[in-house]
């Protein structure tokens, strides 16, 4: 590309924060087609991800070593530095970071981009202030233009760990201190996200998403964070002045410094810079300090430079052009770099000399041995590793075996492990992923690249999940910004399903008027928590007191504690017989929480209501007025529902009734309204005319064999009955005959057992009744069949019912039956004269 010489050069130079990225992004984007080389795979896929918004995925590129997109009609290419193709003719080509050129490792990728990668119509080439003097001497024809600062960056001291501000990041210079300085912050400020340039784009995107969205307010970083990633940090912290850059322990250069403070600050946001350190090695100078804030960088005296296009003639050619000493005094032969210390060691093998006869293996050779050493095994490790991978590339037709690909990455497809462990799988999956995107070393490439893709995704997730589960404890992270404002200013919020948070984590649940602790809730924090939540749920206790007090009907139900909710549409089938019991638990309901019980009262109907204990919080007035509203509301239920044991009830009460009818009232009542007759003989007997016509007004049958009432029998009121007598589930609603010994087949529920079924107490009244009408005295007749048909009564069911009524068979004729009246009940003995006891019964019968 080097042929465009005369094309305009632009280098835009200046500090961070001064819009330099975000300009030759405009420049590539106005051109008709483009490149643009970036120091990281982090950041080359963030302008991938914006210039796609802006083209469409149709026609831009990313290319880095792991992860390869190239659309077939691809205009517009984002790389890394080492990935750019520069034998691509393209209108528009740039280059981030320049001033890399002065690194020791990867700086001569940059001074070789710098002299040869150009744009057809424009080049442009972004760095700091101390490249000019290189430019001027190895591209003298670049027009050199300054840009400065948006924000000012100021230094701010020296700051423990606990005392620094929020939206700081926190940068270290190693993956083990950063894992510690992100343990420090969980303990003390609730946690950091975690950003290293070894992170793949979606784990590194997943952290840093929760920075931003205030999640977390620290962000812990390696020195990857001053290679232009974007963030809203207010505060750069430096752990350590100190790194180790593959060779030796150093202190970082002044330049290193102020790239990594100059991301404090964004856009016209003011930034500020520290340590953690006031003193010792760790502390910066005021000479330093004062250069950063200025922006004055030491000019750089030099570049580090390799041959770009080496000698592919030989092996021995191409080492030896490789170590070619450079051409210009401001250029320095670049340090031995790892893909030429393995290019050594595999020429020191027989074999491989045996199979680089020829240009094209030389070629492959050297691309081999450009896989980047991901997981930082060293010269020796990975040159095992791309021999073995060259073995392949040089043999047969050239291609890596697909099952020892396929073993390797099922290998590396495990999610389990700590932070450590599943960061290695993605280092180690990393270099799997570079040789799946080299489209002539794998018979299947685009299959391949795919796998690798999607056990990288899924590594990744894990990887988000582990350092967020291992460094972020969000509950402290709320919990400190309001350090200082006491418990009661805590942001704590109750959700429309009860759960109580601070600011979105939970503190507990609040069931009702009940306060249940969350059982995550860590115990170093929870004192203070549950403080603030009893503080401000005080406020929301009385509401829903209020609310409570002045509930529609609608709102409150009446539960069984093992029938369910009375208003349910059906019930669970049971085994065993249904029966009375008074164990089940009657509870009234409220918004899904119990507020009071129901408990033995004067008589069925009128229960005791006792609030449930969780309502102790609210005071007597309150609990008053609460008591008030369930029981007006148990009334009106009552007479809605069940209406006759309601006038039952009342004709207890009522003196006018005359004791017959309020004992038989009574006897009714605690029956659930329906009682059989044998059982309240005397009583029915002792009733006089008008005592009968009350209890039909009332709703009562009296009936041959029962005392009922037929409203009770329909499904809606025969489940407020069960509810109120305690019975256990009933038969299914609109039942009418029933198996004998089937759920609710007896005579608590209203069937009475004949033979293999049960009869609903009603339609034994009905066949009663048709039976009477029929007979002519005592004369044999056969009644008509079809009622009992249509009800789906067996012949032996029909054959008990007619003889519990008073029928006996007439001998002679089949199916005939004939009157022979009720087997009386034993007549009580008659009470004794002249006594006390004869007194008594003279005030029960009036």
């Amino acid at each position: 590309m080097s042929r465009f010489a005369r094309s305009s050069i632009t280098a835009v130079l200046g500090p961070t924060n001064t819009g330099k990225t975000h300009l030759a992004v405009e420049r590539l984007c106005g051109h008709a087609s483009g490149m643009i080389g970036f120091p990281l795979r982090l950041l080359a896929r963030e302008v991938y991800e914006r210039v796609v918004r802006m083209k469409g995925p149709g026609e831009v590129a990313l290319l880095t070593g792991e992860e390869k997109i190239l659309p077939a009609n691809a205009r517009w290419f984002l790389c890394t530095a080492e990935s750019m193709p520069l034998d691509r003719e393209l209108a528009f080509v740039a280059l981030d970071e320049a001033q890399l050129g002065a690194d020791p490792e990867r700086g001569h990728v940059f001074t070789d981009r710098l002299l040869r990668a150009r744009g057809r119509e424009e080049t442009m080439i972004l760095g700091s202030d101390s490249l000019k003097p290189m430019l001027k001497a190895l591209v003298p024809e670049a027009e050199i233009v300054g840009r400065p600062r948006f924000s000012t960056l100021g230094y701010a001291g020296a700051k423990k760990l606990s005392r620094l501000p929020r939206r700081s990041a926190i940068v270290a210079f190693s993956a083990e201190e950063v894992y510690a300085v992100a343990e420090a912050l969980r303990r003390l400020r609730g946690g950091a996200a975690v950003v290293m340039g070894a992170l793949s784009p979606r784990t590194r995107n997943a952290q840093v998403a929760m920075f931003q969205a205030g999640e977390v307010d620290y962000l812990v970083a390696t020195d990857a964070i001053g290679m232009g990633l974007n963030m809203d940090v207010a505060h750069v912290a430096f752990a350590s002045l100190h790194k180790f850059d593959g060779r030796r322990q150093r202190r970082l250069t002044l330049a290193e410094m102020a790239q990594i403070a100059g991301r404090a600050g964004r856009h016209q946001k003011d930034g500020t810079f520290g340590a953690l350190h006031e003193q010792g090695p760790e502390a910066f100078t005021p000479e330093e300090v004062l250069a950063i804030e200025a922006h004055r960088v030491p000019r750089l005296e030099h570049l580090y430079w390799r041959e770009g296009e080496p000698d592919l003639s030989s092996i021995d050619d191409l080492i030896a052009s490789l170590e070619r000493k450079p051409f210009e005094p401001v250029l320095r032969a670049a340090p031995e770099a790892v893909d030429l210390a393995v290019l050594k060691r595999l020429a020191d093998e027989p074999w491989v000399r045996d199979r680089v006869g020829s240009r094209v293996m030389v070629r492959r050779l050297w691309a081999a041995c450009g896989l980047p050493d991901f997981r930082k095994l060293g010269a020796d490790p990975h040159a095992r590793f791309v021999g073995r991978l060259f073995g392949h590339l040089s043999e047969g037709q050239g291609h890596v075996p697909h099952q020892w690909f396929a073993d390797e990455i099922a290998r590396l497809d495990q999610m389990g492990g700590d932070v450590e462990t599943i960061a290695g799988r993605i280092a180690a999956a990393r270099s799997w992923a570079y040789i799946a995107h080299r489209s002539d070393w794998l018979e299947s490439p685009e299959h391949w690249a795919e796998r690798t893709r999607a056990i990288e995704e899924r590594l990744s997730d894990a990887l988000h999940a582990s350092l967020t589960q291992r460094f972020v404890d969000k509950r402290t992270t709320v919990l400190l910004r309001q350090i200082g404002a006491g418990a009661s200013s805590l942001p704590v919020t109750i959700g429309d399903d009860g759960e109580v948070s601070v600011e979105e984590h939970a503190l507990g649940r609040l069931e009702g008027f009940r306060f249940i602790v969350d059982p995550d809730a860590r115990a170093a924090d929870k004192r203070m928590l549950l403080a603030a939540a009893e503080k401000r749920l005080g406020a929301e206790l009385r509401k829903r007191g209020e609310a409570l007090a002045g509930a529609e009907d609608h709102e409150l139900t009446l539960q069984s504690v093992r029938a369910g909710l009375v208003e349910a549409q059906s019930f669970p089938s049971a085994e065993k017989k249904n029966s009375p019991s008074t164990s089940s638990g009657r509870t009234v309901v409220w918004e899904g929480s119990v507020v009071a019980k129901l408990h033995p009262g004067a008589n069925l109907a009128r229960p005791r209501i006792i609030l449930d204990r969780a309502l102790d919080v609210l005071d007597a007035q309150a609990r008053g007025a609460i008591q008030a509203r369930l029981e007006a509301w148990f009334a009106a239920q009552l007479a809605r529902h069940l209406p006759v044991l309601a006038k039952l009830d009342a004709a207890t009460r009522d003196p006018q009734a005359g004791p017959r009818l309020r004992a038989i009232a009574g006897a009714l009542i605690e029956a659930g309204g329906l009682l059989p007759r044998r059982a309240a003989g005397p009583m029915v007997e002792a009733l006089d005319t008008q005592a009968r016509q009350a209890l039909r007004r009332i709703g009562v049958t009296i009936g041959t064999l029962d005392l009922f009432a037929p409203g009770l029998l329909k499904p809606g009121a025969a489940r407020w009955r069960r509810m109120l007598v305690g019975l256990d589930t009933g038969p299914p609603d609109g039942a009418t005959v029933l198996p004998r010994g089937a759920p609710g087949a007896d005579l608590a529920h209203g069937f009475r057992p004949l033979g293999s079924q049960a009869v609903r107490v009603d339609l034994v009244e009905r066949i009663a009744c048709a039976a009477h009408e029929s007979r002519k005295g005592r004369k044999p007749f056969i009644p008509d069949p079809a009622l009992a048909t249509s009800m789906g009564l067996q012949p032996e069911t029909l054959a008990r019912l007619m003889a519990q009524l008073g029928f006996r068979t007439a001998r002679g004729r089949e199916g005939a039956w004939i009157w022979q009246g009720l087997t009386p009940a034993a007549k009580p003995k008659a009470a004794p004269e002249g006594n006390a006891f004869a007194a008594l019964a003279g005030l029960r019968d009036g």
